[in-house]
């Protein structure tokens, strides 16, 4: 390409930022709650941890639900309990020094509910906290949900991350017949899992919600992704710590939802630490709703796979994702920014920000686009990336700044950075198929970096 040709595209990169951003912030309202409070500990529940309190939890919400709602308290000490659904109206609040301890018996995750596994929709184990078609919900508190998973409880259905034994089941088999089942179009409520198929459940998931609210609490040791809000809008995920080290632990996960602030959040985990989503191949488009105005702020991220991933399951599109003030910093942190998709799940992913960003350092790139992720190229749904903006991001150590892979069919379109330090990188960018890539005040190692 000659340059005249270059800046004339690089000039056409859409135009998104502060007045978009502004709009989502002003629509996302943290829901608020009636003055009543109903402790598990009058509904029966027990603390110290043996004795299991489900029955409990579940009477103190219904009674709250059913009073017009209010906090349902759960006070000091350690409560053992499966599976909670949560109501309209209903903030379950975990107070200091408290800890929902979650039973490792999978029998108290059934009956199974309606869900989505993987960008999939099926019916399988309840989410350790549910929620279905509810207004105004919240988890609060300054204590801890420990979901109590560990190498032989959970984790060991995954078949990787180091855990389990040989010979011990695992999810493959059911993961592929479920993909395979939404290829052929079975109706979802066909698609039963549950008991002896070994799909873990995630810990947290609000499905097709309004006005949701996370905050302030720690989680543990999830079974899979900790934070999946799923077909929702107007969610908060504020002041939230995760520590979580299994394989598909991913921290903060929206799928095919509107409106999502993700604020002044902590994660230390086995998989992404953000991980935004719209659905699997054929499922997803059948779903065909986006995931879209998400704002990232004022985060911290350490150990994880990508501080900001967005992807793989994009086939029901992702677009104006902001993310900004972020501290990301591990050798265990893949990639700051990534964006992972191939020709099977396919989808368009646009608008997407990061800005004024400080990475200590990452094993592998600060920017990372791949459209070559599993499945790769040769599908049909060839997806479509562009106008990626990166402002303002210094790196202190990566083995390359920016990674770019794109078809010839379909480059990775309209990507522009400006005002970004990259030091102590060890290779060379990584540029295959790319239109309109504009940089601005760019150095890498010292070296401006020119195109």
């Amino acid at each position: 390409m000659k340059r005249r040709e270059f800046l004339a595209l690089s000039l056409a990169i859409p135009a998104f930022g502060a007045d978009e951003r502004a709009d989502i912030l002003n629509r996302i309202k943290a829901p608020r709650f009636a003055d009543r409070e109903f402790s598990i500990v009058k509904f029966g529940a027990v603390e110290g941890g043996k004795k299991d309190s489900t029955e409990a939890i579940g009477k103190a919400i219904a009674a709250c639900a059913a009073a017009g709602g209010g906090r349902v308290v759960v006070p000091e000490g350690v409560f053992l309990t499966g599976a909670i659904h949560l109501k309209s109206g209903v903030n379950l609040h975990v107070g200091k020094n408290a800890t929902l301890l979650f039973n490792r018996d999978p029998k108290l995750y059934l009956p199974v509910v309606y869900t989505r596994w993987e960008g999939t929709e099926c019916m399988n184990y309840s989410p350790f906290v549910y929620a279905f078609e509810q207004t105004n919900i919240a988890i609060s508190g300054a204590g801890t949900l420990d979901g109590n998973a560990d190498c032989d409880h959970w984790w060991n259905w995954s078949g990787k991350g180091g855990c389990g034994k040989k010979g011990e089941p695992t999810q493959a088999q059911a993961r592929n017949e479920l993909v395979a089942a939404a290829d052929k179009d079975v109706p979802v409520k066909d698609r039963v899992y549950g008991e002896g198929r070994w799909l873990r459940p995630q810990f947290i998931q609000p499905y097709r919600c309004t006005n949701v609210l996370i905050e302030d609490v720690t989680i543990r040791n999830s079974p899979m992704w900790e934070i999946n809000p799923v077909l929702s809008k107007n969610v908060t995920v504020r002041d939230v710590k995760i520590a979580s080290h299994g394989p598909n632990n991913d921290g903060c996960d929206p799928e095919s939802s509107t409106d999502v602030l993700i604020d002044n959040c902590e994660f230390d985990t086995g998989d992404d630490c953000i991980a935004i989503k719209s659905g699997r191949n054929r499922d997803g488009r059948r779903v065909a709703v986006p995931s879209q105005n998400i704002i990232v702020r004022n985060c911290v991220m350490k150990d994880g796979h990508g501080g900001v991933t967005i992807g793989s399951e994009t086939s029901g599109d992702v677009r104006n994702v902001y993310v900004e003030n972020c501290r990301m910093d591990s050798p265990n942190l893949n990639v700051a920014l990534r964006i992972k998709t191939n020709s099977f799940r396919g989808g368009k992913i646009e608008n997407i920000s990061m800005r004024h960003c400080t990475v200590g350092q990452v094993a592998q790139a600060v920017l990372d686009v791949d459209l070559f992720y599993e499945e790769g190229e040769g599908g049909a749904f060839t997806p479509l990336v562009r106008n990626i903006v990166m402002e303002e991001v210094t790196c202190n150590k990566s083995k390359v700044a920016v990674s770019l892979r794109g078809y010839k069919s379909a480059p990775v379109q309209d990507i522009r950075l400006a005002r970004c330090t990259f030091d102590h990188v060890e290779k060379e960018n990584v540029l295959q198929n790319v239109t309109g890539l504009r940089v601005s005040d760019v150095t890498i190692n010292g070296q401006k970096w020119v195109v």
